[in-house]
């Protein structure tokens, strides 16, 4: 059982973009889909192998997505940044790269986003495993961070697909029990405690476990991802 640690508000300042509308960077963390490391908890009903095939068609679209939303520059946010996968992974024209560097995600996700708002660039953090996390969604995140200091939204599992922030503070990344139902609401009382507001969407599937298959795309319901 992973337990929070108490939440205290930072004593470290606060970090805004530069709040002219400029351009949001869409910042992608992604594992190497690597057979027997990635989607672990879907290898009970597609195999080890089956399991890292989904996650690479995750990345693939989740980049895509990310593109073709065109709301700002993508990074794509690498774990482990030592894995022979990332020399090879052809990730679409344009994208950037960053390692996601030590601790746990939330320490990874701080440490990147702390960097770019600092540079005066909105940012939208997302992961990999939300196909339902459409470009129309994408831009919508785009307009609302506009009247927001931050845009959240939720997973069905109680975690989070996506956060746009236009500030940072690092209480917004710690002392949170990720990967639990309890991080979106972590997160929303961050923003309390903090006095800044935030929008929310409604909540969308993520894929995690082997019931969450039935959210993949109609079209990827049809491929074969299972090889062993």
């Amino acid at each position: 059982m992973r337990i929070a640690r108490p939440f205290h508000p930072s004593s470290r300042p606060s970090v805004a973009g530069n709040g002219l509308g400029t351009a949001m960077r869409v910042l992608v963390f992604a594992k190497a889909p690597r057979a027997g490391s990635a989607k672990t908890r879907l290898i009970p009903a597609l195999g080890a192998q089956g399991a890292a095939r989904l996650a690479q068609r995750l990345l693939d679209d989740a980049l895509a997505r990310a593109h073709a939303a065109a709301i700002g520059p993508v990074t794509l946010c690498i774990a482990p940044e030592e894995d022979p996968f990332w020399k090879s992974y052809d990730a679409p024209p344009g994208t950037a790269r960053a390692g996601q560097g030590d601790g746990d995600l939330g320490a990874r996700m701080a440490r990147v986003a702390e960097r770019t708002i600092a540079r005066g660039e909105s940012v939208l953090l997302i992961g990999t495993d939300c196909p339902a996390l459409d470009v129309s969604i994408l831009r919508r995140i785009a307009d609302e961070i506009t009247h927001a200091d931050g845009v959240l939204v939720p997973a069905h599992d109680g975690g989070y697909v996506a956060l746009g922030l236009k500030r940072f503070d690092p209480s917004l990344f710690s002392g949170i029990a990720w990967g639990t139902s309890r991080v979106a609401s972590a997160t929303r009382a961050r923003y309390a405690q903090l006095g800044w507001t935030l929008r929310e969407l409604p909540a969308l599937p993520d894929i995690d476990e082997p019931h969450d298959l039935c959210a993949l795309p109609a079209a990827w319901a049809r491929d074969r991802v299972r090889t062993e």
